[in-house]
């Protein structure tokens, strides 16, 4: 096939003159779609655990069976004192521990939540399954792991991350706007540990956890009428149970 002959335009005269014109953006023929509707399940209080550290681990399960993408994908809040300014982002769960805190591993020295959580010791989690339409929220006070505990999941980190954890000051600015700096500190940590196998783990870097005393279960439902239960933790290590409006 032929490749099209440009078109020609006779330019204009000197006594012509051309006026640009700006047309008015086109008005919308549509009405804005309808937001989604909820419809995959339905919760009860009779459905419920008296744990809700049960609860969480039938609502994972079903999660990791159902296949949504990296259920333990997880936004941490933490919230800084005296502003009360209010961060967010994504961490990965690593393990609900048998006391039934929500463990977590990150960078205690340079990072944003490490600000935070040295002068507000309290985070809250948001978990949400998209294709189960159901969300979990838990909040409570955060804590440390020990150099020991978190040694043992560092040992199960492949070589490149442990080098990382050590090389990267987590959330301090680059400069030049590159990465030629944190190649550098990446150079210069793999220098440091040349040849090791075990490599310590770095005192700034482990485990954080939050000791849930709240915890939501919540189940889309249609016409944004969702079903949501709230466990409390009372005094004595009870929990309470109560619906929610939505």
């Amino acid at each position: 096939m032929s490749s099209p002959k440009p078109q020609t335009s006779t330019p204009p005269t000197s006594s012509t003159t051309t006026t640009a014109t700006h047309d008015p953006p086109p008005h919308p023929t549509t009405t804005p779609p309808r937001a989604a509707q909820f419809q995959k399940g339905t919760l009860t209080l009779t459905d419920l655990s008296p744990s809700p550290i049960t609860q969480f681990n039938t609502w994972f399960t079903t999660a990791q069976r159902e296949k949504v993408p990296v259920p333990e994908t997880v936004t941490l809040s933490t919230a800084s004192l005296p502003s009360g300014r209010v961060s967010a982002r994504m961490v990965y769960l690593k393990e609900v521990d048998p006391a039934g805190r929500f463990v977590f591993y990150s960078n205690w020295a340079t990072s944003r939540k490490a600000a935070d959580v040295k002068s507000n010791p309290y985070a809250a989690l948001t978990f949400w399954w998209r294709e189960l339409e159901r969300q979990v929220r838990i909040e409570g006070k955060f804590e440390r792991l020990s150099d020991a505990e978190s040694q043992v999941y560092f040992d199960t980190r492949i070589r490149g991350s442990r080098i990382g954890a050590w090389a990267s000051r987590q959330s301090a600015v680059l400069e030049g706007g590159g990465r030629e700096q944190l190649d550098k500190w990446v150079q210069e940590v793999e220098q440091k540990f040349e040849g090791e196998e075990k490599i310590p783990v770095p005192g700034f870097w482990g485990g954080g956890r939050v000791a849930p005393d709240l915890i939501e279960f919540w189940q889309g439902r249609e016409s944004r009428l969702h079903d949501r239960f709230r466990y409390t933790r009372e005094e004595g290590g009870e929990w309470k149970i109560e619906r929610l409006s939505p």
